[in-house]
């Protein structure tokens, strides 16, 4: 059985699937620019599960930029399009406006409401901070497979960027620039304070110790406050991602941590650089599936195997 949707359109600012009859809202896109320093960025949150519990965080005291689940560029030839404080090879974290870009909205090609589910696509600009044109994204974040009887649903996000510019755009994290198991740039997820030592599982590891690897898919398992339960959150990766591209097939690696915070990041360019040439275009799809309760390996695995990409 799959669940009705509702879709509301706040125009210029965000918009909001929600499950038809319920009052739960699952997730509200935001595409409002909002403040310099925190890289202006579309970003999802809240996103909540079908019992109606938020799974993400919205600018936490300790890095006023993680704002829900959003894709993120936190080493960009020499730009941070994630926000705040830039890791410097050498010299650690600094506070350097003159290097946080932007990830701007430029309009929206479909927003609708299908039998199946909800489609948003949106075209983004991708600025440094001098604001000329670095690239173009083509942005697809779809809504689908709502189970009311087991207690899940289903987001997919996929993203084509092509670089505008006339010399190689180079992706990056602060590992790539010295930082041990810090690797994280593209799409990143921040939980809630409660979830801080949640539990980490992938097909064949757990703990943080999955650091750094690489999995077809990593779930995070976190125990609510204010309410009784658990929440799980799977986060997979289409198979092409490590195998095609104009970028070579560059392999993801899992940054994940759950101390101090709750975050997770199939990341674009963990040990080593993505180098993007001009005029080429970088793709990658991403599927999270928002479940009610602490999910074990097997039913992850069972329910991921029935969403075929």
């Amino acid at each position: 059985m799959t669940g009705r949707l509702d879709l509301v359109h706040r125009h210029g600012d965000h918009i909001a699937v929600s499950v038809a009859g319920s009052g739960v809202e699952l997730l509200r896109y935001v595409y409002r620019p909002e403040a310099a320093w925190e890289a202006p960025k579309p970003y999802i949150h809240p996103l909540r599960t079908l019992s109606d519990r938020v799974v993400t965080d919205y600018r936490p005291n300790d890095h006023h930029w993680h704002k829900g689940l959003q894709l993120i560029a936190s080493q960009l030839s020499g730009q941070n399009l994630w926000g705040g404080n830039t890791y410097v090879r050498g010299g650690g974290y600094q506070p350097l406006p003159e290097r946080v870009g932007s990830m701007a909205h430029r309009g929206f090609d479909e927003v609708a409401l299908r039998a199946d589910g909800v489609v948003v696509a949106e075209r983004l600009s991708w600025h440094p901070y001098s604001g000329e044109l670095w690239a173009d994204e083509l942005r697809r974040v779809e809504v689908h497979d709502v189970d009311p009887v087991d207690g899940n649903w289903v987001l997919t996000s996929s993203s084509a960027v092509t670089n505008r510019r006339a010399e190689p755009m180079r992706f990056g994290s602060p590992t790539t620039q010295g930082r041990p198991d810090a690797g994280y740039t593209g799409l990143f997820w921040r939980g809630p304070r409660a979830f801080r030592d949640g539990r980490i599982l992938t097909p064949d590891g757990e703990g943080p110790d999955v650091m750094g690897r690489q999995a077809p898919w990593l779930a995070f398992s976190g125990e609510h406050d204010g309410a009784d339960g658990h929440a799980t959150l799977a986060f997979a990766h289409a198979p092409e991602n490590d195998h095609t591209g104009a970028d070579g097939g560059h392999p993801a690696h899992r940054f994940v941590r759950n101390d101090p915070f709750a975050a997770v990041a199939p990341s674009l360019a963990f040990h080593d650089e993505l180098v993007l040439e001009p005029g080429a275009t970088l793709t990658r799809r991403y599927r999270v599936v928002v479940a009610d309760g602490a999910w074990d390996r097997e039913r992850i695995s069972a329910r991921l195997a029935e969403l075929p990409w």
